[in-house]
């Protein structure tokens, strides 16, 4: 483990409570586990309690769980885990997310049909005439409770044969929680599509 972890590499790290979602930078590594210095304060981290990690490596997204031993006001020291996991090479985790929902731009909505989403962005279909220039407002639901809003920007149009367009582009968060919490949704369901 000590080779895919390396120091001065940035790390998600996702508590219980995935509201205290955190971000930090690897600080130091040894044989027993690692140190991360957070971005924000420690809060929701307790000791002994299992979080989940994210981090990319040379290698593709390394994913694991482990818990702090120590908790410092922005400082953990994490123990080594157990077992670890490559979710994929892409830098975010893509999977299939199918739901019918509206974009807006300015104060026109445009129907579209999601296909799949990654914390990077997405893909859907429509019949729709989307501006490739153009930056689209979405709301994407990941349960009953919870929705993301983020903002769409189109890269690739196709043209299909039954007169309908498959689109691809990026994502624009309001917040970095935003976009940790869609990070965390598509790999939990990337591995639960997988145990199936």
């Amino acid at each position: 483990m000590r080779e895919l972890i390396e120091k001065n590499r940035k790390i998600t790290i996702v508590p219980h409570d995935f509201k205290c979602a955190n971000k930090g930078v690897i600080t130091d590594v040894n044989q027993n586990g690692f140190t991360v210095e957070l971005d924000y304060e420690a809060k929701g981290f307790l000791r002994h309690n299992y979080c989940e990690f994210y981090t990319q490596t040379s290698h593709g997204t390394l994913y694991f769980d482990s818990y702090p031993e120590v908790v410092e006001d922005k400082k953990l020291i994490v123990a080594n885990p157990a077992k670890h996991r490559f979710l994929q090479r892409r830098q975010y985790t893509r999977i299939k997310y199918i739901y019918d929902l509206d974009m807006r731009c300015n104060d026109k909505l445009y129907k579209i049909t999601t296909l799949d989403i990654s914390a990077g962005g997405m893909k859907f279909k429509t019949s729709e005439n989307i501006n490739i220039e153009g930056e689209y407002y979405i709301t994407l639901p990941l349960s009953a409770e919870q929705n993301i809003e983020c903002l769409f920007s189109p890269i690739r149009i196709e043209k299909n044969n039954e007169e309908t367009y498959t689109i691809s582009g990026r994502f624009a968060y309001h917040s970095s929680k935003d976009k940790m919490t869609l990070t965390q949704y598509c790999a939990k369901r990337s591995i639960e599509i997988r145990n199936k």
